[in-house]
């Protein structure tokens, strides 16, 4: 592992890569909207986006936009093909990199074929601005390492008990065993700015008395009957209803995300995304 970090290190120009993993604790909260409304967003801002759905044994980006995929990372894993291989288009140009569903060997994947995982990450061609990591639901390994190899981790919460205390969990955890003190937060769901603010509230109430964290928040979606139509038709809320309410609230996150920087050291770089993860 430490080999291929050298070697990684020694990649000449690297290209500046911004990484923002999109977690929540607990499923059902609208991550996988989120990560895939912002990264169209993003790319009809004329950005280059790449989604990995990291939901690795539960697999929905694909299903969500009705794209037929051939290959997923099943078979980057088994040595069939390259990540580039297995990459699919989407709305607005973005990438996909697919995972695989109902595989519980994706989910409970050893040391090696993690770093095998890795490895493939180092050795992709594909040009891309943003990588946006759609993690799985709960507080995995795999969520864990994604989002504490990320520059920037993007919390959705919805005004819901069980969001509350899940997203906290899933705060204490990296903060406490994995050096993460910075997360986003997008309050989703919610039916006005001002539940979005008291959400947001609530949820620096309890980070501020137990936890060492500092919190931002990026972006309020509110609840839009428009999201569910847009899943019914397998599209993106922000290409389906452009003009929606949750639209407009996506791009506006999209526009945040772009002007989070980019840290120069020792972050920055994808390399540096890869380098994080060997380490776990």
């Amino acid at each position: 592992m430490l080999d291929q970090a050298s070697g990684l290190r020694k990649m000449q120009q690297p290209k500046k890569v911004k990484v923002i993993a999109v977690s929540g604790g607990k499923g059902g909260v609208g991550k996988t909207n989120v990560s895939l409304n912002t990264a169209i967003a993003m790319a009809q801002m004329g950005k280059k986006v790449l989604v990995l759905d990291a939901d690795l044994g539960l697999a929905n980006v694909d299903v969500m936009l009705g794209l037929r995929v051939k290959k997923n990372l099943s078979h980057v894993m088994s040595g069939e093909c390259e990540l580039d291989d297995i990459i699919i288009e989407g709305p607005a140009g973005i990438k996909i990199i697919p995972a695989t569903s109902g595989t519980q060997t994706m989910v409970d994947l050893t040391p090696s074929e993690h770093a095998g995982l890795i490895r493939a990450f180092s050795d992709m061609e594909t040009d891309f601005d943003v990588l946006i990591v759609d993690t799985a639901a709960g507080i995995s390994d795999m969520v864990l390492s994604f989002a504490r190899a990320a520059q920037d981790v993007m919390l959705v919460v919805c005004d819901e008990p069980t969001s509350i205390t899940d997203c906290y969990a899933l705060m204490k955890l990296l903060s406490r065993d994995h050096g993460v003190f910075k997360f986003k937060v997008v309050a989703n769901m919610v039916r006005s700015p001002k539940e979005g603010q008291q959400l947001f509230a609530k949820l620096t109430k309890v980070s501020d008395r137990f936890l060492d964290v500092a919190l931002e928040l990026v972006g309020i979606v509110p609840f839009d009957e428009n999201i569910r139509k847009s899943v019914r038709k397998q599209q993106a809320i922000v290409e389906a209803f452009p003009d929606s309410p949750a639209s407009k609230g996506f791009k506006r996150i999209a526009k945040n995300a772009l002007d989070w920087p980019i840290p120069h050291q020792p972050s920055g770089h994808l390399e540096f995304f890869i380098e994080q993860l060997l380490e776990k």
